[in-house]
């Protein structure tokens, strides 16, 4: 069959679907790019908001209206949790949970699209670990690697540990001996991802023992943490990153709520001056480092004042950016059932100015790091333009002038100025 994919969601998505292609290539399927004609066609799902489940059933009605007669496929978390509303759109003839996708050849195999739909999605409670890596950007400098699945955290507001299962990892000699294979093959930056990575635990060792471990490797590349709770990011995290040359100086930590009223109801593990503390902790140690910050806008009983106390909070804090979510009930979750819910109408202005103190958080992270030196992979060559788009070790996107695309190698660039979504910056020889 010639098959496509189309993903949704975070990098642990992604990289699962990249082993998911591996597999049915090697049962003797061809891969077509998403939008090509296909005998079959697989959506990955996210489940996280309203919108991400709206996004999932919008884009399935499009394969079905341009490609008819192709078998659709669907699985992930969306999957997971709400099989049969997504049973119910013409076309989708297989379902899969989290655990059974990777057994995807063999439900492809016995798939007929003549049949109805089938629904697989039993298996999360003896869910087992499946690593997988994938290719992050178009010119392959970048590779997601799995780590970790599964939350143990049960967030009041989120699904994931039910779409996910329980926590488990790679195994820790495995990390060790897949890293160096990238290295190998001369990928340049690894981006180290997991549901919640800060709970990695294999043969007693924890986070911060696969930290140090792969601090310590002979590696001509460069290593990113994904997202990181922030009760999770030890001292000795934050020192190791301090002296490392291989890790970047880049924090993505979520605090959800700067107000203690709603991180209790949320049940987060942390108070906001911890939270606080924390950022000044890294600051201390690690200096001109990148910290991104996840917050979700009009939980149930947030009132005005609450939301003033994260509002206050964050402007405080010395970050780099925003990702800001407007909160969305997702029914097997317990704040679906909590009283006092926020109009729609208050959630959107309240997101609104969370995106505004991002965009000037950002302005001035980027002010700060011009003048400066720094590392760079080179990614996107813009052939019209003359430009080069590259990412630093500490997440600030620059564009400098090349010929062509250049090799897959480290330069050092000067940041010259502040462009507003990158900085300008010259090619050192």
């Amino acid at each position: 069959m010639k098959v496509s994919f189309y993903n949704l969601g975070c990098k642990v998505n992604f990289a699962e679907t990249s082993i998911l292609q591996e597999q049915l290539k090697t049962a003797g399927h061809e891969i077509v790019r998403f939008g090509e004609p296909a005998d079959a066609v697989f959506v990955h799902t996210c489940t996280v908001t309203n919108n991400a489940d709206s996004d999932c059933r919008k884009l399935i009605r499009r394969i079905h209206r341009e490609f008819p007669d192709a078998i659709i496929g669907v699985f992930g978390c969306y999957a997971q949790l709400h099989p049969e509303e997504i049973a119910e759109i013409d076309g989708v003839k297989l379902i899969l949970g989290n655990e059974e996708k990777f057994e995807l050849d063999i439900f492809l195999k016995n798939c007929e699209k003549d049949s109805n739909c089938e629904i697989y999605t039993d298996g999360l409670k003896n869910a087992e670990f499946h690593a997988a890596t994938s290719i992050d950007n178009e010119v392959h400098t970048r590779t997601a690697l799995k780590i970790q699945d599964g939350c143990d955290y049960f967030c009041t507001y989120c699904a994931v540990a039910y779409s996910r299962g329980r926590s488990r990892s790679m195994n820790f000699g495995d990390l060790r001996e897949e890293v160096l294979s990238l290295n190998f093959v001369q990928a340049k930056e690894i981006v180290l991802s997991g549901i919640n990575i800060g709970e990695y635990s294999s043969e007693g060792k924890n986070f911060t023992d696969a930290v140090k471990m792969l601090d310590s490797l002979p590696l001509d590349l460069r290593i990113r943490i994904s997202s990181i709770e922030p009760n999770l990011v030890t001292e000795e995290i934050i020192d190791t990153i301090a002296k490392s040359k291989i890790f970047c100086h880049h924090f993505h930590i979520p605090i959800q709520s700067g107000s203690d009223t709603i991180l209790k109801m949320m049940n987060r593990r942390y108070t906001s001056n911890f939270f606080a503390q924390q950022i000044e902790r890294i600051h201390s140690k690690i200096k001109n480092c990148c910290i991104g910050i996840d917050v979700i806008a009009g939980f149930p009983g947030e009132t005005d004042e609450l939301f003033q106390e994260t509002y206050d909070l964050l402007s405080n804090i010395d970050f780099a950016y925003l990702h800001v979510f407007s909160y969305s009930d997702r029914s097997v979750a317990r704040a679906s059932k909590f009283e006092n819910k926020v109009p729609n109408l208050i959630k959107k202005h309240r997101t609104n100015q969370l995106i505004e103190l991002s965009q000037q958080k950002k302005s001035q992270f980027y002010d700060k790091n011009v003048g400066k030196i720094a590392r760079i992979i080179p990614e996107t060559f813009h052939a019209e333009t003359g430009d080069t788009t590259a990412w630093t070790d500490n997440y600030v996107k620059v564009r400098f002038e090349t010929a062509a695309q250049l090799p897959k190698e480290f330069f050092n660039v000067e940041i010259l100025s502040n462009e507003g979504d990158f900085c300008r910056a010259k090619l050192l020889k």
